[in-house]
């Protein structure tokens, strides 16, 4: 087996037990592993690697389907999928059962409120890691900056955002 295809599945079967929160929330640990340990590609490759699984319909998980492919072509697409979906599955499977059976108990609920703050920490991360990889000019720092204030301060629909980014990055103004 190609030594890419068993670094991607120890890599993403390791990192989908620790994703509390989904996918996304392990954005940072995944950049990380492909920019700057194993140079499978440069920040704005992930970057734009997230936006396509964003963009696309489907599970937020996509992203490690992109990466896969990248990295070893159709077969690091599957390995990667499987990897980072599979052994939370199992997991899931097993802890929804003990919850089940344990739902007048009052731990459930307890774990369930300990792991909000954490996935919103990782979310934080993962946006904060995005945000640095898509670029540092002034112009990007502007638009995000300006982003963020319109969705804060006016009930402007963030499609027409998000159509406005788009126009000015096909203008090449970011």
């Amino acid at each position: 087996m190609n030594d890419n295809l068993l670094t991607l599945a120890a890599t993403f079967g390791l990192m989908s037990l620790f994703a509390v929160g989904g996918a996304l929330s392990a954005i940072p640990e995944m950049h990380r592993v492909a920019v700057d340990v194993h140079h499978w590609m440069s920040d704005r490759q992930f970057a734009d690697m997230v936006a396509i699984a964003q963009l696309s319909p489907g599970p937020n998980v996509l992203v490690v389907t992109l990466i896969g492919f990248h990295v070893a072509g159709v077969a690091g697409g599957l390995v990667a999928t499987l990897a980072m979906c599979g052994p939370t599955a199992v997991v899931a499977y097993f802890v929804s059962r003990t919850m089940e059976r344990s739902r007048d108990a009052q731990w459930p609920q307890l774990i369930r409120t300990a792991l909000v703050p954490v996935s919103i920490g990782l979310m934080a991360a993962s946006a904060t890691i995005l945000g640095l990889s898509s670029g540092r000019s002034w112009v990007a720092v502007a638009l995000v900056a300006a982003t963020a204030l319109a969705t804060l301060l006016t009930r402007v629909h963030p499609l027409l955002m998000l159509a406005v980014g788009g126009c000015l990055g096909f203008a090449g103004v970011v």
